[in-house]
């Protein structure tokens, strides 16, 4: 006969207090991300950043040190990053709808914050967080250059609508109409609209 499971209601309380104490004793955003500009380590991990970082984190800004300065911390402004501005042509960048600040880091450069993303001068329709603020390549668009900067005419894009065949594929095609007599004209080609 197997054994009752007994119900242990202090034992499965002190496990839910333990769960909690170890959720708030994690290390919050600001701390694990904090990094200190002398010796290029974050201070609670100890790891280094990598050299090639070093020239852009001492020089740029992350996120939230942009909008810290602004009022109602830039909601309704347009930030982009620099990568995407040396990546490509087509307007990339972020317009803030919403800030959640980490009050008890120091300077309140962090937390988080959500937007529209437009990403190679397409849209997305939903608002969505924001990812990599910690990351110091961000800038912020000035206001009087926002509108040209948004400003994007897409380019049609080329549909390919045949595709020549793989070579051996092919060469079965041409021994195929051989053998039946077709004269062989024109190149065998995929027709990418009936795929």
């Amino acid at each position: 006969m197997a054994r009752k499971k007994l119900h242990r209601p202090i034992a499965a309380m002190a496990k839910k207090i333990r769960e909690y104490r170890a959720l708030k004793n994690r290390p919050r955003e600001s701390q694990r991300f904090a990094l200190d500009y002398e010796t290029m380590r974050r201070p609670l991990t100890q790891k280094r950043l990598p050299v090639r970082a070093w020239e852009g984190a001492r020089s740029e800004n992350r996120l939230f040190a942009l909008l810290c300065r602004l009022p109602h911390f830039g909601v309704g402004r347009t930030v982009t990053r620099k990568s995407w501005l040396w990546a490509y042509d087509e307007p990339c960048y972020w317009v803030i709808t919403k800030v959640k600040a980490d009050y008890t880091a120091e300077n309140m450069d962090h937390g988080r914050a959500w937007g529209y993303l437009t990403f190679r001068g397409k849209t997305k329709e939903e608002v969505r967080e924001i990812d990599k603020v910690m990351y110091h390549d961000w800038r912020m668009v000035p206001k009087h250059e926002e509108e040209a900067f948004k400003k994007f005419t897409p380019v049609p894009e080329e549909t390919i609508r045949y595709l020549p065949y793989p070579p051996l594929l092919r060469a079965m095609i041409l021994a195929q109409w051989q053998k039946e007599g077709k004269p062989i004209t024109e190149e065998p080609m995929i027709d990418l609209e009936k795929v």
